[in-house]
């Protein structure tokens, strides 16, 4: 049975989702189109440019994103708190950068007299547009009505060009948002279309490994030796990993998910060949998760779940919070 968006996405929950956006047509969102000969790659560049800046306006930062030929996967945070702390003038400038404004708040920015009746205006939309600003449909609602217009534009047609609005993902512990990452950032590989990591393009574990051996190149060509030089720096477009009493952060080290991400991919790659490291992942002992049960959940993600993703008690005990009996998953 279908539920209602506001059913799917409760802040009081959880601010981690999973969103999955998938093409319409049986031309490619991206990359090659066998029955027209066209290549689309660029349009995987439309996306990520487009992700990142509606994640700059937005209070909803981006912690995983995986472009594929039809479809692509975002895992992001809401972060509803940064909002509702925005001054009035912070809320009207973030808005402006995406849509157009109301007369009556561009008088309120000139400093125009206003009356009472406008003062109550100016502060209802104000804080629609705040509310808006933290609102994933909202966030979805802008970047795939971008990318249909573009699109639409260049193939010189019109009509729908995605299957529907979007599907999501509640990530209701720690240990759905490590698999829903890793399955993401693993996409490429599970597809077969991509070897390792590094060549999973439009991913954003290549991005932050990209960054991170930059970063380093750059220190080592600078002879910079201090101990700042030699700290994980983060791409600033993406959610940054810390540490689990770090509300600000990714509940893990970027280096322990890095080994935990290729560790999986070497063992869920279908052609993979070569070395296999013997010992277990850091973050797997943290969790106290067997080995076996881990790679059932990455490899199986996206037969398992359904829009609640979690342990067995979590998702009995968000079921119950809903009213419903209960909400497909393994746990």
């Amino acid at each position: 049975m279908t539920r209602a968006r506001k059913a799917l996405i409760d802040l009081s929950s959880t601010s981690y989702y999973h969103l999955i956006a998938r093409c319409v047509r049986r031309a490619f969102l991206c990359g090659d189109d066998k029955y027209t000969g066209k290549n689309f790659d660029h349009r995987r560049t439309w996306l990520v440019e487009r992700i990142k800046l509606l994640s700059s306006v937005f209070a909803i930062e981006i912690a995983a994103y995986a472009i594929m030929s039809n479809h692509y996967h975002l895992v992001v945070k809401v972060n509803r708190q940064q909002a509702l702390n925005w001054s009035d003038n912070e809320v009207i400038l973030r808005w402006y950068r995406l849509y157009k404004g109301s007369p009556i708040i561009d008088r309120y920015l000139h400093g125009d007299i206003l009356s009472e009746a406008e003062q109550l205006l100016v502060l209802e939309l104000i804080e629609k547009w705040r509310a808006r600003l933290y609102d994933i449909s909202w966030f979805m609602k802008n970047l795939n009505e971008y990318i249909a217009k573009e699109a639409n534009k260049e193939d010189n047609c019109t009509g729908k060009y995605w299957e529907g609005r979007y599907k999501s993902q509640a990530l209701l512990d720690e240990t759905a948002l490590l698999s829903c990452m890793a399955y993401v950032d693993l996409n490429p590989v599970l597809a077969n279309m991509a070897n390792n990591l590094e060549d999973s393009d439009f991913t954003s574990i290549q991005e932050r490994i990209r960054y991170f051996k930059n970063v380093k190149s750059n220190a080592k060509k600078s002879n910079q030796n201090n101990k700042a030089a030699h700290q994980i720096k983060q791409p600033k477009t993406l959610k940054s990993f810390g540490k689990r009493e770090d509300e600000n952060t990714l509940p893990f080290s970027f280096l322990d998910y890095l080994e935990l991400v290729d560790w999986t991919g070497r063992h869920a790659h279908p052609k993979k060949e070569g070395y296999i490291p013997k010992s277990v992942p850091d973050i797997l002992v943290s969790l106290k998760m067997e080995e076996a049960t881990w790679l059932g959940r990455v490899q199986n993600y996206g037969t398992h779940y359904g829009n609640f993703i979690g342990s067995k008690t979590v998702l009995r005990a968000h079921a119950a919070k809903n009213d419903v009996n209960w909400y497909k998953g393994v746990g």
